[in-house]
């Protein structure tokens, strides 16, 4: 997603503040928007790795669901809490590392999942970053 795009999202998150639970003012844009950069990126590489039909397939499936799932709910958080978020980005965390391990077992012989392992560390990585911004220090 652009800069115009994040600032016209953002724009429209902080003018309805009763629509949302988060404090979008206080939210780093650069932080979300890799971290929905890296949701699409890992989405996108675990279906073409699941395509293979080895071992990890069921894995990056599952994983390039959750990613898909993540990076809407960053998109729209209307509704969202912060534990509500949390929760979420724990949930893809949890998943991108099931599917990052299944991936590296084959990764010696299969470029496919060397990609797509580290999609998912990428992924795993970005939305720490999120999470970072919503617990409090």
């Amino acid at each position: 997603m652009d800069s115009m795009m994040m600032d016209a999202w953002r724009a429209n998150m902080t003018a309805a503040p009763e629509m949302t639970t988060m404090d979008m003012a206080a939210m780093d844009m650069s932080v979300l928007q890799a971290a929905m950069d890296a949701c699409s990126a890992c989405e996108q590489a675990c279906t073409v790795c699941s395509t293979q039909m080895m071992d990890c397939s069921p894995a990056c499936m599952n994983c390039a669901d959750m990613c898909h799932t993540m990076m809407r709910s960053m998109l729209r958080m209307q509704g969202m809490t912060p534990a509500s978020m949390i929760a979420m980005l724990d949930a893809c965390i949890a998943m991108c590392q099931t599917c990052m391990d299944e991936c590296m077992e084959h990764a010696a012989h299969s470029d496919v999942c060397r990609m797509c392992a580290q999609a998912c560390q990428a992924c795993m990585d970005a939305c720490m970053a999120v999470r970072d911004m919503l617990v409090p220090a």
